[in-house]
């Protein structure tokens, strides 16, 4: 063990992937003991305090796909000099055992035959110094040396020492070396050489790159319009790489911490005197003081030319399924799934719901719509019964009576309306749902739309037609998702995007010639769901709906229970949608003088209307929950909530125990109480009487009832979407997709008119799946770097699963 102290001594921004991993999983579930809890206890210490701006940072990661509070809190302690000494004085001041043991000393190196005692440093220099890489290595007498340039090997780099002499602006990159003795390896840390475009005197070029820190760019005086990319440029030479600090009129600029600073739409505010801290270790300089002046900006002068940018991403995605007095579908809650994953990685705030009712439909948007500001990128999805119009397009909730009418569904177009009142960058709506005209309504509606050039309408069949679901064994996409989601991470214009799409399905056999992908556009510029986010300054309130929002979906903490009998059980909960939760519990420890035990939970609000028999199952299927199997430990049962949105009050409810003890043949029950607040989007209210203020006034329009019949008894197809009076005298054909077989089948029966959701896992067509890596094995060749040195660890980990994988 005696290597302990070297390992302990480290930062813990360099703790191994695997490691921070299992250390993040444990302590964004647990819930006394969590996450929150560490930040406490480093607040305490003043070399490593967290302020609460930074805490409800840390809280918005859960908004980001598979982000981590825990994370981004030890990224900041590691910031500011945390070594994993110190994280393991605050577990154990947290008496956190389970944490403590993923950080042992047998963890943290699995190669402890070969240990790297020095590591490379990351250097800054000008073409014509000479540099040197080092690394050495104690261990087998045999240990051979390879260094990498990011994933490629340096040619003769098989020496401890890697020179460059001189060193030239195409030597610029990130450097790693592998140390190995036959199946025996371990990597040194990654360094960056940084080689700046500048010149030196003949004096300086032969000085040491150690010591005093030197600048060798200066920033220059810059004169631009309002609405221009300002960009300032410091650079200086020396061992590390140096740190910087930009300064406006004498006062540090918050994350303005690298060479470049950068303002992509500059204003006035952004003029001043600016300057750059430049530092090594203890010693510090400053470049040259330089003026910026901001022109306003004329229009008739100036025209900027960049790519577009959003100054946020907001997606609501409602899929309607289990209708009360309507045929009941199966394909939205796939698809709703699907998209809510492919949304999340282009950077939006997603909110996905199933089964909402009229007033809580109606909420949901205006939630929506409280996020929206100028520049939002906003989008809208659904799938459920639905008809148009007049050219307006009609959203059928859950409780919609038979017959509906207009007033009990949400008009699209309305929305619209509203969003255009919030001068947002792009209005994406995608409509999965039959759009057959409601021949019993007259009446056309009044919806004024101003002339915007941002709207793009993606409807999944043509006007006057019904959009096709797909049958099958499994759980499957609809035919629009199927092939929406293998395009939607393209860089390309949202248009051009559908229109391959629309290319896609009409090559599609069993729909072909019966749903057409329709595409309504007033989009002008090239904006795509891949846009940068760049945010704009915005209103305290606007930052706190954004803030009430990410709290919104914030998991309960995992927790455990102790009983008085000595029984621990652990319960952890997952998200399988914004308004459903799967709840898992296991027994993690039992005396001895207990022979058999057994835990389940109970007593839930009747608001959620949770069926006994699909309680405490012993696997997520049988609770209904298809899509989240593969993300849940196993050995657990699991309870599936949903309709979280109905919840008045907090959620509390009862664990009960039952148990034998060795010597007493009789059963003894137990039970705790406990309360998790409200859940995810119960914490919005969604139940409340719809507001004044809301869609409700620009989507009540008086409409004759649109004629729903009930599906005959003993018809053997799925339903259709949208219903219509029998005086349409036809019949429609009806998709379905045969488990075994590559097209699917057609068969007479009633029409798809309403939209299947997007999902983000498919359970069919097995070959289309995005893979999931999950193979730990490592391999010895690194992957290629990142631009951000602080994030090469992380990606060298998860080069070493993509490898396994294959």
């Amino acid at each position: 063990m005696s290597e302990a102290p070297d390992f302990y001594s480290m930062n813990i921004n360099l703790l191994r992937e695997p490691v921070l991993r299992r250390l993040c999983e444990i302590l964004d579930k647990t819930n006394s003991k969590g996450w929150r809890k560490l930040g406490e206890v480093v607040s305490n210490d003043r070399r490593f305090r967290v302020s609460s701006d930074e805490m409800e940072r840390c809280s918005l990661k859960v908004l980001e796909l598979e982000g981590s509070p825990t994370r981004c809190l030890l990224r900041l302690m590691g910031d500011r000099g945390c070594l994993l000494k110190d994280l393991v004085d605050f577990l154990q001041a947290m008496d956190h055992t389970e944490a403590l043991q993923c950080i042992k000393p047998a963890d943290l190196s699995p190669s402890l035959g070969i240990r790297i005692v020095m590591q490379p440093q990351s250097v800054s220099a000008v073409p014509g110094q000479t540099v040197r890489l080092d690394c050495h290595a104690v261990g087998n007498p045999g240990m051979q040396y390879q260094w990498f340039k990011t994933k490629d090997e340096v040619p003769n780099g098989i020496f401890p020492e890697l020179e460059f002499s001189p060193v030239q602006v195409k030597d610029t990159g990130y450097y790693i070396c592998r140390v190995n003795y036959g199946g025996i390896f371990e990597f040194s840390n990654w360094a960056q050489v940084e080689i700046l475009d500048a010149t030196l005197t003949s004096g300086m070029m032969s000085q040491s790159l150690e010591g005093r820190v030197k600048v060798v760019l200066q920033p220059q005086d810059q004169r631009l319009p309002e609405g221009a990319v300002l960009e300032l440029e410091c650079g200086a030479v020396g061992r590390p790489i140096p740190e910087y600090q930009w300064y406006r009129n004498g006062v540090p600029l918050h994350h303005a911490c690298k060479r470049k600073y950068m303002v992509h739409v500059a204003a006035k505010e952004h003029e001043g005197k600016y300057r750059c801290m430049v530092s090594i270790k203890d010693e510090r300089t400053w470049s040259r003081e330089v003026e910026v002046l901001i022109d306003s900006y004329d229009t008739t002068r100036y025209r900027i030319a960049e790519k577009p940018f959003a100054t946020d991403k907001v997606a609501l995605l409602i899929g309607n399924l289990s209708y009360q007095n309507h045929p009941q579908l199966r394909a939205p809650m796939v698809d709703v799934y699907d998209l809510t994953n492919l949304l999340r990685q282009l950077n939006f705030k997603v909110v996905s719901l199933l089964d909402l009712t009229e007033s809580e439909m109606r909420n949901a948007v205006d939630e929506f719509l409280l996020l929206l500001h100028k520049g939002v990128y906003g989008l809208l999805y659904y799938a459920g019964h639905g008809y148009e119009n007049y050219g307006n397009s009609f959203m059928v909730p859950v409780d919609a009576p038979n017959p509906y009418h207009s007033a009990n569904c949400l008009c699209v177009q309305s929305i619209l309306k509203l969003m255009q009142e919030k001068e947002t960058g792009l209005n994406v709506f995608l409509l999965d749902m039959c759009r057959k005209r409601n021949v019993h309504d007259d009446t056309t509606p009044n919806v004024v739309l101003r002339v915007t050039a941002n709207i793009v309408f993606g409807y999944a069949t043509c006007q006057d037609a019904e959009a096709f679901e797909l049958n099958s064994s499994g759980f499957t996409n609809g035919v629009f998702i199927k092939f929406l989601k293998k395009r939607l991470l393209e860089d390309e214009k949202i248009t051009v995007l559908l229109d391959r799409v629309a290319e896609d399905m009409g090559q599609f056999d069993p729909t072909k010639g019966k749903q057409a992908l329709e595409i309504r556009s007033s989009l002008s510029e090239r904006r795509s769901l891949t846009d940068p986010i760049l945010p704009r300054g915005c209103s305290d309130e606007a930052q706190a709906r954004n803030l009430q929002w990410a709290k919104a979906h914030e998991l309960p903490e995992s927790m455990s229970l102790n009983f008085d009998c000595g029984v621990q059980i652990k319960m952890g909960f997952a998200a399988e949608f914004s308004n459903v939760l799967v709840i898992y519990t296991s027994i993690v420890k039992k005396p001895e003088d207990i022979s058999s035990c057994q835990a389940y939970v109970t007593n839930f609000s009747p608001e959620l209307d949770v069926d006994p028999k699909e309680m405490n199952r012993v696997t997520p299927e049988e609770t209904g929950s298809y899509l989240l199997s593969k993300n849940l430990p196993q050995h657990c049962l699991y309870t599936r909530l949903s309709c979280l949105q109905k919840l008045r009050e907090q959620l509390v409810f009862t664990v009960c125990l039952q148990g034998t003890f060795t010597a007493v043949e009789e059963l003894v029950d137990w039970t705790m109480e406990v309360n998790i607040g409200k859940p995810l989007i119960a914490k919005l209210d969604l139940h409340r009487p719809v507001r004044r203020n809301s869609c409700l006034q620009t989507c009540l329009m008086p409409h004759s009832p649109s004629h729903s019949p009930c599906h005959s008894p003993g018809a053997e197809h799925l339903q259709p979407h949208c219903y219509f009076p029998p005086a349409h005298g036809s019949t429609y054909l009806e998709v379905y997709e045969l488990p075994h077989s590559s097209h699917g089948a057609l068969y007479w029966g009633h029409p798809h008119c309403d939209p299947p959701f997007y999902s983000h896992y498919h359970m069919g067509d097995g070959d289309e799946d995005p893979p999931f890596l999950e193979s730990h094995s490592r391999v010895n060749i690194p992957i290629e770097a990142t631009d951000d040195i602080d994030d090469l660890q992380t990606s060298f980990i998860n080069s070493l699963q993509i490898h396994g994988q294959q």
